[in-house]
């Protein structure tokens, strides 16, 4: 079995517990004597000592482990822990080279690098790295070194050799399997060991990780933390997901199994995901859901491009989704428009009526509109479109996470969150699909021109 780090605080954990807990017992007036009687330097040493600020389930467990998986919801802390922890070992000289591997360059830029808990935010001045983007590296004044990787280039790590790796937000990956073992065989060098970090996803990479005997876990939740997260983000996250099933993911870093009554099993689209689509498709089209309204309540607008191959079938290309005004979700669509070359824009218009085709075409008049009425319920239209599924004629390209996660969590009989890109991705494979006789009515004054995009 796997290690479960919960279920034995090592030392280290036990000590960082017990300063916190005793500092936080004493009144304020015998807390500011202590932290008085300290010199600046003491201040400046206490400032930046993690094993006093962190929670006992942030340090290493106990053991002789090769791999620590830190699977917990959002805002547990994940990002500040796998950082630290890359800190600690390059200070004791356990750690000369390393692997930061993230979904994307920009995340492992703006969240393992340079963001608010990442790798220059933790080391104080005299041991922060030398960050050069272009080179992809940091540099630590000690001679470490680590080099930056994505899931999208897993041949960038055929070849470097490590000790230690941390690897963020793994589940997102887009191609977990092939990153993930470019990054083993490479991690050879002394006493190798991998930090992951992440939500959970119920992928297989993921699974395996958690059944291996060589790994340690620490579990977690979004309450853990709620101390140091603020009031609007810990409200926001409760109210959007507290009693969903997606929320068990997000809150409570539950691996979620098939939901009763879900349209779309992990399986249908596992199965048949491909690296590229077809190098000719025979038409592209722009589905959107649209919210009309902007404010902390209002839904996203769900915009999911897809094309339709010779071999008739479905390649869902990209997943432009977004919360945000009228004129910046037109906006997305019109980039989604042209960044595929897609022939037309599919846009339901039960809610927005000519607001959404007259916000598209202010900003691309010569964008094509087809408006749509959705007159039967969300259940009636999505279930010919999951049958293209399970018939294994619908590929996604790449892994497309918060699409999927909506699709195989959605339950007509359970689900509070409007599946927003489930509604777009419906209207794309609709209109794509001669043989679906769904009861979308098309507006008669559609704006609508054929357009030759190859």
């Amino acid at each position: 079995m796997a290690k479960q780090s919960k279920s034995k605080s090592s030392p280290a954990q036990q000590e960082s517990s017990s300063k916190l807990l005793s500092l936080a017992s004493i009144s304020s007036k015998e807390r500011a004597k202590i932290l008085d009687s300290l010199t600046p330097q003491q201040l400046i040493d206490l400032r930046w000592d993690w094993r006093f600020w962190a929670r006992p389930e942030q340090l290493p467990p106990e053991g002789d482990w090769r791999s620590w998986v830190i699977v917990a919801g959002r805002g547990f802390g994940k990002t500040r822990t796998g950082a630290e922890f890359v800190r600690d070992q390059v200070k004791n000289k356990s750690a000369r080279r390393i692997a930061l591997v993230g979904r994307t360059a920009a995340d492992v830029r703006d969240v393992m690098v340079t963001g608010p808990s990442g790798l220059l935010a933790v080391h104080p001045d005299h041991e922060r790295p030398l960050y050069e983007p272009s080179r992809r590296r940091l540099t630590w004044p000690c001679g470490a070194t680590a080099h930056t990787y994505t899931s999208e280039r897993s041949d960038q790590l055929r070849g470097p050799q490590h000790d230690l790796a941390w690897c963020d937000e793994l589940a997102a990956w887009s191609y977990p399997y092939d990153t993930w073992d470019q990054l083993m065989f490479g991690l050879r060098l002394g006493n190798p060991r991998c930090v992951v970090t992440t939500t959970p996803r119920p992928i297989k990479l993921l699974k395996d990780l958690l059944e291996n005997p060589s790994c340690a876990i620490t579990r977690g939740s979004t309450f853990d933390n709620k101390l140091n997260l603020a009031k609007a983000f810990f409200d926001q996250i409760i109210d959007k997901y507290e009693g969903t099933t997606i929320g068990r993911q997000e809150i409570y870093a539950d691996m979620l199994t098939e939901v009763p009554g879900a349209l779309w099993k992990r399986s249908m689209i596992d199965d048949h995901r491909v690296h590229q689509p077809p190098a000719t498709l025979k038409r592209v089209v722009v589905g959107v859901d649209p919210a009309v309204t902007n404010k902390d309540t209002s839904d996203e607008t769900g915009i999911i491009v897809v094309g339709l191959g010779s071999d008739d079938h479905f390649y869902v290309l990209g997943d432009g989704s977004v919360k945000a005004s009228v004129d910046t979700w037109a906006r997305a669509v019109v980039t989604r428009y042209n960044m595929h070359r897609a022939d037309k824009v599919i846009a339901e218009v039960n809610q927005g009526g000519d607001l959404v085709a007259r916000m598209i075409n202010q900003i691309d008049s010569t964008v094509p509109i087809k408006k749509v009425h959705a007159s039967r319920g969300k259940v009636l239209r999505a279930e010919p479109v999951a049958a293209r599924y399970e018939q294994g004629r619908v590929h996604h390209v790449g892994a497309l996470n918060e699409l999927e996660d909506q699709l195989c969590s959605y339950s007509p009989m359970n689900s509070k969150i409007s599946p927003d890109r489930m509604d777009a991705l419906v209207y794309a494979i609709t209109e794509l699909d001669s043989k679906n006789t769904i009861d979308l009515k098309i507006d008669s004054n559609a704006n609508y021109q054929p357009r030759n995009f190859f």
